[in-house]
């Protein structure tokens, strides 16, 4: 199954003066894991929030995934979030105790595939969407305070990328683990569907159409860098960094 995954992935700093974000993934003959991570503080804390996350996921993921595999029920759940939790040990150990490391935040989307499940976590405004050629299946929920205006009714899906709150998030990746990540479980990917993995800078001025642009039998990596620019050319000159992961079965 895993060999027949399709994977392509790009970041760009669009209109910042660094690249905060983080992409990376793995896939072995039982699984694939899939990490991206925005980071958020100042001069060069965020960079390294972010890929020092990521380090820390990837160096713990043929222990944790061991565990998954004799895993079942509420035990998933349990697992993943320990994995995350020994990435945010791994974190505080690359920051070596430094003031930076206190002050630095990420968020995360993560996307773990076997033959039995699909397990997504999640922690700020980063995503992922689950696709078919004719409709969106679903995308995390924002951890931030236009999301929880959007489950009010009081705003659109479309108004959250221009709403100007859309930057105040209620959860993300420290050292201190002060916020909870989100982890669910879903039935196994299908044949056909497709996964994205992305940062806010990627998915703000993203619509519908664009999305199953992407979810299309004959996309790859021309579409995904075709909407990547539209994305871009959207944002006016004030685009923030842009990464995404395409995964399809």
């Amino acid at each position: 199954m895993f060999n027949d995954l399709e994977v392509y992935q790009l970041t760009a700093v669009g209109d910042r003066e660094e690249n905060q974000d983080c992409m990376a993934y793995t896939v072995g003959k039982d699984y694939g894991l899939f990490v991206v991570a925005d980071g958020l503080g100042g001069h060069e804390a965020g960079e390294k929030a972010s890929k020092f996350f990521c380090m820390g996921m990837f160096k713990q993921a043929e222990k944790y995934q061991q565990i998954l595999l004799k895993s079942s029920g509420e035990q998933i759940k349990a697992v993943l979030a320990a994995w995350i939790n020994a990435a945010i040990d791994e974190m505080k150990v690359l920051f070596a105790g430094s003031a930076e490391g206190e002050n630095a935040h990420t968020t995360c989307v993560i996307l773990y595939l076997d033959q039995r499940f699909t397990i997504t976590a999640h922690c700020g405004d980063s995503r992922i969407y689950r696709l078919n050629e004719r409709q969106v299946l679903w995308r995390t929920k924002d951890h931030s305070v236009i999301q929880s205006q959007l489950n009010e009714g009081d705003i659109s899906e479309r108004d959250m990328g221009l709403h100007p709150e859309q930057n105040q998030l209620l959860r993300t990746i420290n050292v201190q683990k002060k916020h909870p990540v989100e982890v669910n479980v879903y039935p196994p990917m299908q044949k056909g569907e497709t996964f994205i993995l992305c940062t806010d800078g990627f998915w703000e001025f993203i619509k519908e159409n664009d999305l199953l642009q992407l979810a299309g039998s004959g996309s790859g990596r021309d579409e995904l860098r075709k909407v990547a620019k539209m994305m871009h050319f959207r944002a006016h000159g004030k685009g923030d960094n842009l990464t995404v992961q395409w995964v399809r079965f």
